[in-house]
């Protein structure tokens, strides 16, 4: 019987690749997630307090408070308090950011949408199978 070729070449190049783009995606999305070093998908706040950054920053306020602001090293403890609490507010609002940007849609990816690519290849295969069958 004649077997009916239902993918162009083009796509049948495309289809070897989905395996090696999805092992990427899913490495990739592994490696960005342990960079992050705040707790993934919790909200900033929460994030915030298990910060190293914003222990620090209160550990820093905390000095400035008790040796006061009239001495030198009360201002500075202070003023870098302040500026590690600035840092760790950005550190949180990037990581939402990659997080939202970069590793959702590349988890997307790997784990949902080239799964039901590869899937639907099947089936498609099946379905030809099937209408060869019938013709013969």
């Amino acid at each position: 019987a004649e077997k009916t070729e239902v993918l162009s070449e083009d796509l049948l190049q495309v289809e070897k690749r989905l395996e090696l783009v999805k092992q990427v995606s899913h490495s990739t999305h592994k490696k960005l997630t342990a960079c992050l070093q705040g707790q993934q998908g919790a909200e900033a706040d929460k994030r915030s307090k298990k910060l190293p950054l914003t222990t620090l920053a209160q550990c820093l306020m905390e000095g400035s408070a008790i040796l006061g602001d009239d001495t030198l090293l009360g201002k500075m403890l202070k003023l870098c308090g302040e500026t590690e609490d600035k840092l760790a507010q950005e550190l949180i609002h990037f990581e939402l950011q990659v997080e939202r940007d970069v590793i959702e849609p590349l988890f997307l990816l790997a784990e949902v949408e080239i799964p039901n690519i590869q899937k639907q290849r099947k089936h498609l295969a099946k379905l030809v199978l099937d209408m060869d069958s019938s013709r013969t």
